[in-house]
């Protein structure tokens, strides 16, 4: 079984993260329970640093907040010196929460509601994205009547494809994202933005999908992006200072899965900038990255008890879980694969092969399929499922009126809480009953 970051396993054959042991960590917390490796983000976040410092040092880094936000993990972002990649209102009221200086914020988001926009503007985002030419128009309309010229970046799609799932891969022609460079429709773009009163163009972005292993496609887009930049500044004599070339890398599900090292990943952005830059005669913008899955997926693991243990002769072995697809939504949406351990059984020889599967109603509420496990599993168990950092809280739902789980950070033999988990009081409390529903006669 291969551990992520400081995950072992003690003298008791027992699962520890961050030095704390993982059946305590059940006891004291409950389950289902999110467990971040705290050691494991913040080495991350370095590795992004060190490889600017090492390749390309006019650049930043952006932590993407999709993939994991809570006000615990934006101070945590805020200490290791990097920026935030916003893409909602609610992931922007987090980091006004947690006190985050907005001006080292990027707002995301391919149909941003007016509320958002106001939001953005009054509480200082740092960099704007804009996804469309209608969202261009309406943030001028919106700016000018706050008085307010937001620095902006138009998002485009440089029409580049990433060796993804589908559903996340996002530089195609054919998305919902970005304005396309082909056709002509991103210099359109651009020549409005120049001309508008209220945005001040400032850089561009683009973004080709997530989950990525072959850094080709990066580099491609790299370059892509920087004769988009030699055209514009041909067209309308604009040099663009700031490009943003989104994130993207895949981290390690399973033993198939052959990720890049953050490093790696830069080293070939940065060669390809570099490169085009002089192959197109246009200057050196300031680069910025926006890396999530890869900060805090790894360094998530999801602990859940064991209930049922189901047997069918010549089939299949079904052991089913205290959560599923409410707080793991990944292997239903785009079949997502997964490694677990049973945490209080580690030194247990696995070789019982069984489904992992939820409590949830629904027959495709399974979180690992032919999974090996220890040969004496049973009901009481505590089951741990590698690499949820990301997306699995981000994306958790209350199905079948399940609360939603709570989150603790680990590091050096202590857990802290950081999400607490819902009661079932707390998912009701915004309901409503009108008058006309209320019960005429009591039972």
């Amino acid at each position: 079984m291969h551990f992520y970051g400081t995950a072992a396993k003690n003298a008791q054959g027992h699962l520890t993260i961050g030095g704390v042991d993982a059946t305590d960590l059940a006891e004291k917390f409950g389950t289902p329970l999110y467990v971040m490796d705290e050691a494991l983000v913040r080495k991350n976040c370095r590795a992004y640093v060190q490889a600017f410092k090492d390749y390309y040092p006019d650049a930043e880094v952006a932590y993407a907040s999709k993939a994991f936000l809570c006000t615990a993990m934006v101070a945590l972002v805020e200490q290791e010196g990097l920026s935030l990649d916003l893409v909602s209102g609610g992931e922007i009221a987090t980091a006004l929460k947690a006190g985050y200086p907005m001006a080292h914020t990027y707002f995301h988001g391919n149909n941003k509601t007016v509320e958002e926009i106001h939001l953005a503007l009054k509480s200082g985002v740092g960099r704007i994205i804009v996804d469309s030419v209608h969202e261009l128009e309406l943030l001028n309309l919106e700016a000018g009547e706050l008085g307010i010229t937001p620095k902006i970046y138009l998002r485009l799609n440089p029409n580049v494809s990433a060796h993804t799932h589908h559903y996340i891969s996002t530089g195609q022609l054919d998305s919902k994202f970005g304005i396309p460079i082909e056709m002509g429709l991103a210099m359109d773009a651009t020549r409005l933005a120049l001309s508008l009163p209220n945005v001040a163009l400032t850089g561009f972005h683009c973004h080709i999908g997530s989950q990525i292993f072959d850094v080709e496609g990066h580099r491609l887009a790299a370059s892509v992006m920087i004769k988009f930049l030699a055209d514009v500044k041909a067209a309308t004599g604009f040099v663009t200072t700031e490009l943003n070339l989104g994130g993207g890398l895949g981290v390690r599900y399973t033993a198939e899965d052959t990720p890049k090292r953050p490093g790696e990943l830069i080293k070939v952005q940065t060669d390809s900038v570099r490169a085009a830059c002089a192959e197109y005669g246009v200057p050196l913008p300031k680069l910025v990255v926006e890396p999530g899955r890869s900060i805090v997926g790894e360094a998530g693991t999801t602990l859940y008890s064991i209930g049922t243990v189901k047997e069918i002769p010549g089939i299949r072995t079904y052991i089913s879980v205290d959560g599923g697809m409410g707080d793991n939504i990944r292997p239903a949406l785009y079949q997502a694969e997964y490694e677990c351990v049973v945490a209080n059984k580690v030194d247990a020889p696995a070789e019982k092969v069984v489904t992992v599967a939820g409590r949830y109603c629904e027959s495709g509420d399974k979180l690992i399929i032919d999974a090996k496990v220890a040969d004496n599993v049973d009901t009481g168990d505590l089951l741990a499922i590698f690499t949820t950092g990301a997306y699995n809280y981000t994306m958790a739902s209350h199905y079948n009126r399940y609360p939603k789980p709570a989150v603790v950070f680990v590091a050096d033999g202590n857990a802290d809480l950081v999400v607490r988990r819902e009661t079932f009081d707390e998912m009701a409390a915004f309901d409503l009953i009108p008058q006309r529903l209320q019960p005429k006669v009591a039972r």
